[in-house]
């Protein structure tokens, strides 16, 4: 294909049998990478009501001009039409187990085929990525905003092998039981969260608990509503994925908004 490792910003498409469909997916490949040397990987999984393309050009394509500069590949599936696997939403914040149960509660059949299918879209996009770069398997990282916050808890915590490190962005849609926090002992954790959003107190429920059970995780909350929290926490998660990369990040919390 005349696309095979090409670089740059583009648009793709993949055939997904399973959900009869024509799955796009997005794929920012460093200008300068030289065609041959190991890529470090980063996937978005975006928010409800948007799309593969909706954060990465938002904020003047904030997000794929921080990849370019750090020498980030950035890859960000559709999901095709679920939630990558979570049906955990706002109402069922980390500490809340009742109003979780509630949620699930309601899962159907459909449904749970809907997000099934969303899951594998998350998983065929980067094992295509996977087949076609060379990657580097020890520098694989995986963030993701409000509903691509709970993607980014399901499918780092199912296929914790993947990952050398999580950023789930205003979303702490996970809880303490049935969740399979052992694999994840490998793996760094960022939590950011905005001071204005309806999830902030989750959010710290959820910092104090990864710190007390001795998790390598990190919190940042910057003052800023659930949107408007992604732009000036972009930067500190791609620095974030960088000190991982590089294995000089100090564990621990970092101090308070900002």
């Amino acid at each position: 294909s005349p696309q095979w490792r090409a670089k740059g910003d583009q648009h793709r498409t993949y055939s997904f049998a399973a959900a009869s469909a024509e799955e796009p997916y997005r794929l920012c490949v460093p200008t300068a990478w030289d065609g041959a040397s190991e890529l470090p990987l980063v996937m978005f999984l975006h928010g409800a009501g948007s799309d593969e393309n909706t954060y990465l050009d938002q904020n003047d394509q904030l997000m794929i001009r921080l990849a370019e500069e750090h020498g980030f590949l950035l890859v960000a599936p559709r999901g095709d039409q679920g939630a990558y696997g979570n049906f955990l939403r706002l109402t069922a914040p980390f500490g809340d187990e009742q109003a979780a149960a509630d949620l699930m509660a309601q899962v159907t059949p459909d449904s749970e085929r809907t997000n099934e299918l969303s899951e594998q879209d998350v998983i065929n996009v980067l094992e295509l990525v996977l087949s076609e770069y060379p990657i580097d398997r020890s520098a694989m990282f995986l963030t993701g905003h409000s509903m691509g916050s709970g993607g980014t808890w399901y499918i780092g915590g199912k296929y914790p092998a993947y990952w050398r490190a999580l950023a789930p962005m205003s979303g702490p849609f996970v809880q303490e039981s049935g969740y399979p926090w052992d694999g994840l002992r490998s793996v760094s954790i960022l939590v950011t969260e905005g001071t204005q959003t309806p999830s902030l107190e989750a959010s710290q429920r959820l910092r104090d608990w990864l710190l007390e059970n001795d998790f390598d995780a990190e919190y940042l909350e910057v003052n800023a509503d659930h949107g408007g929290m992604v732009p000036l926490v972009l930067p500190d998660v791609i620095d974030f994925f960088d000190r991982s990369r590089a294995g000089c990040r100090p564990r621990g919390c970092s101090p308070g908004p900002r």
